[in-house]
């Protein structure tokens, strides 16, 4: 379920305001104030549906008398031409909600048809598809929602709830031992921060094994090949994590590694908008 909260609120109407201003001119000049319309929004590609529960907020933040009925449920895996929604209320409500409610929407549907496209392609192996950090500043929660009703899993949200030990942290500590002996003793009265580090090498791998605390390891720009030899070292003492490089024509190949997940940055930072519409109709009478 899309988690709204007071940031995902506040994100709604940042983006009202800014395409509003002042007001919707052209509907304010060309439309009577108390004209009603109804419209339809309709996906005009094959996709995955997401971003639904945003529809409601948008249109009821400019009228409560906006009446919204959803057509296909969350996450729906949608032929082109399927209409998702009816709404119906005040037409300045209707015109004014219009693009925000696209734009939110589209970008969400497109994250979550991206992701299933990457699940799909790894299904029958058991590696599971993880998100990243990379995604619209602000978007985060959304982002990351979006991927899991495309069938991913989410990674860390932040900086905040795990720790990940990469190369610039390496370097700064003088070595993953002395990052590792550093961070793991603070950790001792918060048992559900798990803690990562990144490998760059096999001889990383064997490194990371003799260290104590550590949950998971990164094979970080590892070939297939370099990923299952590591895996067979690491030999189920630790999770297991391919990461960077990684890609849709070759996440098949790193899958059937045994890799336990692989993190794919695409999903989201190069996901393509679905292309949704909302278009007036004249209801029917009786």
């Amino acid at each position: 379920m899309l988690p709204i909260d007071s940031s995902i609120i506040r994100l709604i109407q940042f983006a009202i305001h800014e395409d509003l201003g002042t007001g919707d001119i052209t509907s304010d000049l060309s439309i009577p104030r108390e004209g009603t319309a109804a419209a339809r929004f309709l996906i005009k590609q094959d996709g995955v549906i997401c971003g639904l529960p945003i529809l409601a907020i948008v249109f009821r933040s400019f009228s409560d008398d906006v009446n919204l009925e959803l057509k296909v449920e969350e996450g729906a895996h949608l032929r082109s031409g399927t209409i998702i929604a009816t709404v119906e209320g005040p037409a300045h409500a209707l015109l004014a909600g219009e693009r925000t409610a696209l734009n939110f929407i589209q970008r969400m549907s497109g994250v979550a048809t991206k992701t299933h496209e990457y699940v799909n392609e790894i299904a029958g192996t058991s590696a599971r598809i993880l998100d990243t950090r990379k995604t619209i500043p602000g978007w985060r929660l959304l982002d990351k929602y979006a991927t899991t009703v495309g069938g991913a899993h989410n990674h860390r949200m932040g900086l905040y709830d795990m720790v990940m030990i990469k190369d610039n942290h390496i370097t700064a500590c003088g070595g993953i031992r002395e990052a590792v002996e550093r961070i793991v003793p603070d950790l001792r009265d918060r048992p559900n921060i798990k803690v990562e580090v990144e490998a760059r090498s096999i001889d990383d791998v064997h490194e990371i094994l003799q260290c104590k605390g550590v949950h998971r390891v990164m094979f970080d720009n590892f070939t297939p090949a370099l990923v299952a030899e590591g895996v067979r070292l690491v030999d189920r003492r630790l999770e297991t994590e391919a990461s960077g490089g990684i890609n849709f024509e070759n996440i098949r190949s790193y899958a059937e590694t045994g890799v336990d997940f692989i993190s794919v940055g695409a999903i989201t930072h190069s996901a393509t908008a679905l292309d949704i519409s909302m278009k007036l109709f004249v209801p029917k009478q009786g």
